[in-house]
């Protein structure tokens, strides 16, 4: 095959164009009709599938190590490997792509079906299926710029995190004392800002954190502004922003480093940056967005004499709802005056005074004979326990007789000749045992 493929030259096979997004060829069609028309070796041989698949791959991969391809993605689908496998198609053709895991990874923007894009990536052979694809490098939508893309980028990723969520949101303050105000001490946006509050609230204090709000270092500035407005704890509300300006110019707002600041900030943060018509990465991830530096200030205080206003009415309901509290009183004070009940208090006085007595003769007759029954008890049981006192025994005839101190109830206990105590009941004798 060498001595053959010396005959073509690419500059005629194929074209590309200046600069280099777009390649058009018919190379492949021009160069294997020279070698399957022009080839005639000395003994005709069949080529296999693989072999004819080789020389497409070897050549088509020479040919096309670094190319640009516009078309409309589909069929993309994600493989449980990280690899993303889909189609690039136009009114006329398509060609398959493949997109690995180590390059996705890497990769600002990643394709979906319907997306029209510019991919640029050297052109393979898959052998086991016979078809030509792309292997994919770079990823541009078109007509988004740099910038656009890494907007989405970072926006689709805070809000896979859960960044923007309403249930992360803090609510604003509805009657701050004190305003931090994160901006350029120098724009249009802080003039706006204090003219606005104090026209609507004059004894506002307004703390500001200068920063800057575009260029090198601008990013950084006002993520470090406000982690030291959150480190003051007197601060009640946030406004962090600037004035409009292009995508470039509101870009310090566009970075990761401030929407974590925000994101993190315990004080609740009103973005307002640019005009009505622009959006930041700040803006979603912020507490309530302003669509401009005089509309946060109208937002975070009320005017005053809206206040005052709500004040007066306040006031002016109060009084009359009182003052139809006191009507209903008065009425009901005046029926109870008039009532039955009131005018005739003696009446029900005598009839419990009387009831009082009634309770009182139950009473005295109820003690009187609970009192007698207890006395007749008492003389009873007072004759039982006199009756049945050793004097009284001892004055029917009975005596007590003791030996040595101790009462001796059987004759056995005593033995002839012993002496003994016996007890009558008006004095005692000593007395010698005899036994008959």
């Amino acid at each position: 095959m060498g001595q053959y493929t010396k005959r073509w030259s690419k500059n005629q096979a194929f074209s590309a164009t200046q600069t280099g997004k777009v390649v058009e060829s018919d190379f492949i069609s021009s160069y294997f009709s020279f070698m399957l028309f022009d080839f005639q070796p000395a003994e005709r041989r069949p080529f296999s599938v693989s072999e004819i698949t080789r020389l497409l791959k070897q050549s088509i991969e020479s040919a096309y190590p670094n190319v640009w391809v516009v078309g409309e993605v589909s069929n993309c689908k994600r493989h449980s490997s990280g690899h993303w496998y889909f189609t690039l198609k136009d009114e006329g053709a398509q060609l398959s792509a493949v997109l690995w895991r180590s390059r996705a990874e890497i990769l600002q923007v990643l394709p979906e079906d319907g997306m029209k894009v510019q991919v640029r990536g050297s052109l393979t052979v898959y052998q086991p299926r016979g078809i030509y694809q792309i292997e994919v490098l770079q990823i541009h939508p078109v007509g988004l710029g740099d910038l656009q893309l890494a907007f989405e980028r970072l926006k689709k990723k805070l809000a896979a995190e859960g960044l923007f969520d309403q249930e992360r949101k803090k609510p604003i303050p509805e009657y701050p004392q004190r305003i931090g105000v994160v901006t350029s001490p120098s724009g249009a946006a802080l003039q706006d800002i204090r003219s606005v509050l104090s026209r609507r609230f004059p004894s506002i204090e307004v703390i500001v954190a200068p920063v800057r709000v575009q260029g090198p270092g601008a990013a950084e500035e006002i993520a470090e502004a406000i982690h030291d407005m959150n480190r003051y704890s007197a601060i009640e509300v946030l406004i962090v922003g600037r004035g409009g300006g292009s995508l470039e110019d509101l870009w310090a707002f566009n970075e990761e480093i401030v929407a974590r600041a925000i994101a993190e900030s315990r004080i609740p943060v009103i973005s307002a940056v640019g005009h009505e018509i622009d959006f930041s990465i700040a803006d979603f991830v912020a507490d309530l967005r302003a669509p401009t530096p005089s509309a946060a200030a109208e937002l975070v205080i009320r005017d005053r004499s809206e206040l005052v206003d709500i004040l007066a009415n306040i006031c002016y309901t109060l009084k009359q709802r009182v003052q139809d509290r006191i009507d209903v009183l008065g009425d009901r004070i005046q029926r109870l005056v008039t009532s039955y009940s009131f005018n005739r208090p003696k009446d029900l006085l005598r009839q419990y005074s009387q009831r009082l007595d009634e309770l009182d003769k139950s009473l005295s007759l109820a003690v009187g004979h609970v009192v007698y029954s207890a006395s007749n008890r008492h003389d009873s049981l007072q004759n039982q326990l006199e009756a049945l006192s050793p004097t009284n025994v001892l004055r029917r005839g009975y005596a007590i007789v003791r030996k040595n101190g101790q009462v001796v109830s059987r004759a056995r206990q005593l033995a002839e000749g012993e002496k003994a105590e016996v007890q009558f009941h008006d004095d005692s004798v000593r007395v010698k045992v005899e036994k008959e």
